[in-house]
C-alpha cells in the first residue's frame, strides 16, 4: 500500500510539472514491476519518470515561441527538417516512448488480429521470420536508436531502424510509414538488466508485446494507405482523362475521345515530362511511358483522319492497356 501511494504522488507530481507546457506525459498503463522478469521495474521507473519526462520538458521548452507551437506531434515531423535539432529530438524522444509504452503489456499470450497474420506472412513468411527481422535491424543499428515496423504510405509492412529519436514520420526519414511498433535500443532501454548484451534485450522484450496495440495501430496504419496517384500528380491528371474517354467508348460512345483526344495526347507528353516519384524512378516504367505516348499518338491521328469507330476503338483500347500496364508496374514497387 506504501509503495502504491509513492507510486501514485509520483506519477501525479509528474503530471503536474508537464502540464505546464504544450505536452504532457500519459500514465504508464502499468506498474514498473509489470513486465518482470523481462523489463525489470527499476530500468521502467528510471526510464519513464526520468527519460522520457525529460523529453517532454525539453520539448514544451523548444517549441515555445515558435512555428511549432501549437502543433500536434505529426504536424511537427511533417516539417521537422525545418525545426532545430532540440524541437527534433524531443518531439522524437516524446512520441517514441509513448509508442513504446502502448505496445508492451503484462498479459499473456496476445495475437496479432488476422489481418495482421495475414500481412506479416505475406511479406515475411513468418512470425518468427519478422522477428528475426526485427531483431537484426535492433542489433545493427550503430549506437542509440530504434527498430521498426512500420505501415508504409502504401500499405505494406517494412521492417527499418533510425538513430536517436528519429522515427519514421519524419519528413526527412530514409524509410516513411507508420509505425506500428518501436523497439528501443538506447542502452538506459535494457542496461541495468542485460549490460551490453543487447540481443538478449531483444530476444525477451517479444514477451511482452501488446500484439492487441500492434493489430489496432495496423488498421490505422492501413486507414492512411495512399494510392499510387497521390504522388504522381500527372499520372493521376492522365488517369482523369483516361477514364472519362474509355469507358464510355466500351459502351460505343465516342464522342468524348473524339473531343478530346488532343488533350489525352498532351497529357500523356505531360506525363513523360513530369517528375516520378523515387519509387516509381525505374527503367521498365519510363519505357512504358514512352510506349504510352506513342499509343495515344495513334489514337489522336485515328481521330484527326477521321477513322473508322472500329479504328478509334482498337487504338484506345491499345493505348488503355499501356495505361494499366504503367499502373500495375507502378504498384508492383510500392508492395
Amino acid at each position: 500500500m506504501k509503495n502504491k501511494a509513492a507510486f501514485l504522488m509520483l506519477l501525479f507530481g509528474l503530471l503536474a510539472l508537464s502540464a505546464t507546457g504544450q505536452f504532457i506525459q500519459k500514465p504508464l498503463p502499468y506498474s514498473y514491476n509489470a513486465l518482470e522478469p523481462f523489463i525489470d521495474a527499476q530500468t521502467m521507473e528510471i526510464h519513464y519518470s526520468k527519460h522520457h519526462a525529460a523529453y517532454i520538458a525539453n520539448l514544451n521548452k523548444a517549441v515555445a515561441g515558435t512555428t511549432a507551437a501549437g502543433k500536434d506531434l505529426e504536424g511537427i515531423f511533417s516539417q521537422v527538417s525545418t525545426y532545430s535539432d532540440a524541437i527534433r529530438n524531443n518531439a522524437g524522444g516524446h512520441y517514441n516512448h509513448e509508442l513504446f509504452w502502448s505496445i508492451l503489456t503484462p498479459e499473456k499470450n496476445s495475437q496479432p488480429s488476422d489481418e495482421l497474420m495475414r500481412a506479416i506472412q505475406s511479406t515475411f513468411q513468418s512470425l518468427d521470420s519478422l522477428k528475426k527481422s526485427l531483431n537484426a535491424a535492433g542489433a545493427t543499428r550503430f549506437g542509440s536508436g530504434w527498430a521498426w515496423l512500420v505501415v508504409t504510405p502504401y500499405g505494406k509492412l517494412e521492417v527499418c531502424s533510425s538513430p536517436n529519436q528519429d522515427n519514421p514520420l519524419m519528413d526527412n526519414a530514409p524509410v516513411k510509414g507508420y509505425p506500428i511498433l518501436g523497439i528501443d535500443v538506447w542502452e538506459h532501454a535494457y542496461y541495468l538488466k542485460y549490460q551490453n548484451k543487447r540481443a538478449d534485450y531483444l530476444g525477451a522484450i517479444w514477451n511482452v508485446i501488446n500484439w492487441t496495440e500492434l493489430s489496432n495501430r495496423y488498421k490505422e496504419g492501413m486507414k492512411r494507405k495512399k494510392s499510387i496517384f497521390d504522388d504522381w500528380a500527372a499520372l493521376k491528371t492522365f488517369h482523369s482523362v483516361m477514364s472519362e474517354t474509355f469507358h464510355p467508348a466500351e459502351e460505343g460512345k465516342l464522342d468524348p475521345i473524339k473531343k478530346r483526344s488532343a488533350e489525352m495526347l498532351a497529357k500523356a507528353k505531360d506525363l513523360k515530362a513530369s517528375s516520378k516519384p523515387a519509387a516509381f524512378n525505374n527503367p521498365s516504367i519510363s519505357s512504358s511511358v514512352e510506349s504510352l505516348v506513342a499509343a495515344v499518338s495513334k489514337v489522336n491521328q485515328a481521330v484527326k483522319s477521321k477513322a473508322n469507330d472500329k479504328a478509334i476503338t482498337e487504338a484506345l483500347t491499345q493505348a488503355h492497356d499501356v495505361f494499366h500496364t504503367i499502373v500495375g508496374l507502378c504498384r508492383d514497387e510500392v508492395h
